[in-house]
């Protein structure tokens, strides 16, 4: 298995230019890290079918009376843990002492390479040595600055060699990374003279309609005079916020800044009479449907702003929206 990584530009300021740590680090290769260490445990049916159910591996050559372990397992047969080897030399131990306080604190598994001689199959007891195969030169990617590792286990049975297992490591001291980009802000309303009372009323939770005072239509979005009779003058009354979708759509495409599609938008028809636009929250957007019951909701946007839009307080911004009413419909 592999899972190499990719090489880019940045790099640490704490790995020194003049690469003397690679040149100490160098003098680790050929050293052993553990030697004639002895697994834990024997090969053993147990783990073998554990391993084969997170697997998914359903071979029958890996159950029943002579059974053989899956050659991917040899790793398992010698890891030690969280108390480790006893067969430890502590060569290792000082190799990944040096690179950390180097500030490679970092670490990622690169890749691995294993060779299967033979099988190992149940009461095989394990044994193995492992030897620092190489330390390379600096080297630099998008994660960060460090050097890679390379050990070599030579996995033996009552003497005899049955695998080889190559486990390659990065030791890194991170890049430097700019902070993510504060999520955009959602778009303020435009609030002028016409329609400022509206956007008042929602900053204290009240969903208010114009109302003419000549011909006592109600009328939605706010206008400047009625556009039934032409009156100048008007007054308002609170809606009561319940209403039904009278149609809707799933806004996929084009994405917006601060918004998060797909999301459902309706046309709401209210209790009295006026048509609304906004969002319809409380199912998912593939389940709104022409009909349904919505009741109005208030929902307070915190996000850096401007003070005196809609929502009174800086940085806040009151919408109304409208939840499906559960149960309903």
């Amino acid at each position: 298995m592999s899972a190499r990584v990719p090489e880019g530009t940045e790099a640490s300021a704490r790995v020194p230019e003049a690469d003397e740590l690679g040149a100490r680090l160098a003098g680790y290769a050929g050293r052993a890290a553990a030697v004639a260490a002895v697994g834990k445990d024997p090969v053993n049916l147990p783990m073998i079918r554990h391993w084969c159910e997170a697997m998914g591996d359903t071979n029958p050559v890996y159950a029943g009376p002579g059974a053989v372990a899956p050659p991917t397992m040899l790793q398992a047969w010698t890891m030690g843990g969280l108390s480790g080897h006893a067969g430890r030399t502590g060569a290792y131990d000082e190799l990944i002492g040096l690179l950390d306080a180097a500030g490679c604190t970092s670490v990622v598994a690169t890749d691995c390479e294993q060779e299967y001689l033979r099988p190992l199959r149940p009461d095989d007891e394990v044994a193995f040595d492992t030897v620092i195969e190489a330390v390379s030169e600096r080297k630099t990617t998008k994660l960060g600055t460090g050097y890679f590792v390379t050990t070599r286990t030579d996995v033996r049975v009552a003497g005899e060699l049955v695998g080889t297992h190559r486990f390659r490591i990065l030791k890194y001291a991170p890049a430097h990374r700019n902070p993510p980009a504060p999520r955009p802000r959602r778009p303020r309303p435009v609030v002028n003279r016409d329609n400022a009372g509206f956007w008042e009323g929602v900053a204290g939770h009240r969903l208010l309609i114009q109302r003419c005072t000549d011909c006592g239509t109600l009328r939605h979005p706010w206008l400047p005079g009625c556009n039934a009779c032409g009156c100048p003058e008007w007054d308002t009354v609170e809606a009561s916020g319940e209403g039904t979708v009278h149609s809707y759509v799933v806004m996929h495409h084009p994405p917006f800044p601060a918004f998060d599609p797909p999301y459902a938008v309706g046309l709401i028809q209210l209790a009295e009479g006026v048509r609304m636009v906004s969002n319809v929250v409380g199912v998912p957007y593939d389940k709104v449907r022409i009909g349904l019951p919505v009741r109005v909701e208030f929902r307070r946007y915190e996000d850096a702003g401007d003070a005196g839009n809609a929502g009174g307080d800086e940085g806040a911004l009151v919408l109304p929206v409208f939840r499906i009413v559960e149960g309903e419909g």
